[in-house]
Formats: C-alpha cells, structure tokens, sequence
C-alpha cells in the first residue's frame, strides 16, 4: 500500500493556491503597466544602464579575485608581515559597508588633491602627477570600491579552498619529488576548485547587484537610469519592474552556468553526475510513457554522465 503524505499535499495545494493567485493579480491588476514597461524594457537609456552594470561586474570581479589571491597567498605564507598586512586588510575592507567604500573613493581629492610618481615621503610629484578628481571619476570611484571590497572576500574564499585540500595528498605529491607549481595546479587547484566555485559564482551574483551602489555618485548603471527616468515620469512601479527584470535575467544565466561549471569539476568526485534540465525532462517524459502504457521514447535510462 503506498503512503499517502497528506501533510505534504496539503502544503503542495496551498502553494498551488498561492502561486496561482500571485499569477492572477499580475494579469489583472492594471496598476502595474505592464505597457509601460514593455516600452522601456528594451529602451536605449535601460540598455546603457545595463551595460554599464554588467562592465562594472566584470571588472570588479575580475580584479577582486585577482588581488583576492594574491592576500590569500600572502595569508597562507610563513612571512608574518605579509601574513598580518592580508589580514588586516581583509577585516578592514569587511567591516566597511560598500556603499561607504564608494564615497570615501569618491571625496578622495580632498584628502590627495593631487596623485602621482615623484621622490619618495614628499608631494613631489617631478616624474607624473594629475588631479585626484580627474582620476576618481564617478565609475572609477565605483569600479575601485566594489573591486576592494570583492577582494576581501575573495581572499577568504580562496584561502577556504585551498586549505580543504587534504595535506596528505600534497605531502605525498612532494614526496614523489613534484615541483612546487605542478603541486599546486595539478592537485590543490583542481580539488580546490570544487570548493571555490560556488562561493565564487555566489559573489559574482551579489556583485551585479551590488553595482546598484553606483546611484550614490549619479553613475548610470541600471538602477540609477530607472530612477532618473521614473522620476520624470512617475511611473514608479513598471521602472523597478524593468530593473528586477533584467537584473533576474543576468543572474539567471550566471546560475545557469554555475550549474554546468560545477557539474564538470563534479567530474571523479561522484559517482554519478547529476543530470542536466534536458535529461530531467527526457527522463520525465519516458516515466511518463511507460505510466501511459506505451513504449517510451528512448528506452535507454539517462545517466547523469558526459556522452
């Protein structure tokens, strides 16, 4: 006799009822405008904000993973000043909000009016100087802060990956007389990895939506470019829509291609490697033959491996 869960059908119909409801108000209600924001979704001013966004991601996920290494090492090395230099770092940027960050970078100038390459412990800029305002733009401010700030955090997600690595195996690789770079990129780099990109692709999200910081400067990133047009127009709500839109559209291919970078590393460390959306689907067609009586599709199980 099967089991019969009530509790879990009566949860899956609540939920059901929830959902369809939800559905309906955003059919029905007509306080959401739905054309106004068809109309601005692929608007010119929108695409820029967006690209903007997506180049402020790049650059300081790029550059924070960059620096975030290069502390993790500093963290992980028998020198005690630069071990003590990464970890103060990293507290001071992590206690800091990012929003903070950005205006420091921002007001730079009062504190250096003038940056450049001169003698040393002097203002003496002989060899290269320019105005600090001329440099700590609006997107440099926001580019510098958000790229600072990822490379605390980065620090410690690579110091965490690293550290996962069981030293049995690295003393065995010296044993074996590996040089110290094969040490790191054949063994600790490929199981460190399996560690690491969650973390990784879970700080790449939260960086595009923190470049929303950007509207404390007047950049035109996304969400500043929605509040300058619905503070024209005062269509508030289909404005926030075309943001959540498109900052949902982002994070879905980024978590889409997490799935998939994952699922490759996953390779030797599980027995079977979990199966694809296609394979889901196919897999649930054929169960849903073979529930019908007839023959299915493909007779042939989907595995959750690489053909």
């Amino acid at each position: 006799m099967p089991i019969r869960h009530w509790g879990r059908w009566i949860a899956s119909a609540l939920v059901a009822f929830l959902v369809a409801q939800f559905l309906w108000s955003l059919i029905t209600n007509s306080r959401y405008e739905w054309g106004v924001f068809a109309e601005y979704f692929l608007s010119p001013a929108v695409l820029r904000g967006l690209v903007n966004t997506l180049l402020l991601t790049v650059i300081s996920i790029t550059g924070g993973f960059v620096l975030g290494t290069a502390l993790a090492t500093f963290r992980l090395s028998g020198s005690p000043l630069l071990a003590t230099v990464a970890w103060w770092y990293i507290w001071l940027f992590r206690s800091v909000p990012v929003l903070v960050q950005v205006l420091v970078w921002y007001n730079l100038g009062y504190l250096y009016p003038t940056l450049g390459l001169g003698t040393p412990f002097t203002e003496d800029f002989w060899l290269v100087s320019f105005p600090t305002v001329q440099l700590f733009t609006g997107f440099a401010a926001v580019a510098v802060g958000l790229t600072l700030n990822q490379a605390a955090y980065s620090a410690e997600i690579i110091r965490a990956g690293i550290i996962s690595v069981d030293q049995g195996q690295l003393e065995a690789a010296a044993a074996l007389g590996l040089p110290r770079r094969k040490r790191f990129f054949r063994i600790i780099l490929p199981q460190a990895a399996r560690a690491i990109l969650p973390n990784f692709f879970n700080s790449l999200v939260g960086q595009v939506k923190e470049t929303s910081v950007g509207f404390i400067v007047a950049l035109p990133e996304l969400f500043y470019t929605v509040q300058v047009i619905y503070g024209r127009n005062q269509r508030i709500i289909p404005l926030l829509l075309v943001a959540v839109a498109w900052y949902a559209i982002v994070t879905t291919a980024l978590t889409i291609a997490q799935f998939y970078i994952e699922r490759r590393y996953a390779r030797g460390s599980v027995r079977e490697l979990p199966l694809t959306p296609p394979q889901r689907f196919r897999q649930a067609v054929a169960a849903l033959w073979r529930r019908l009586g007839d023959s299915p599709p493909s007779t042939a199980t989907e595995k959750g491996h690489d053909s």
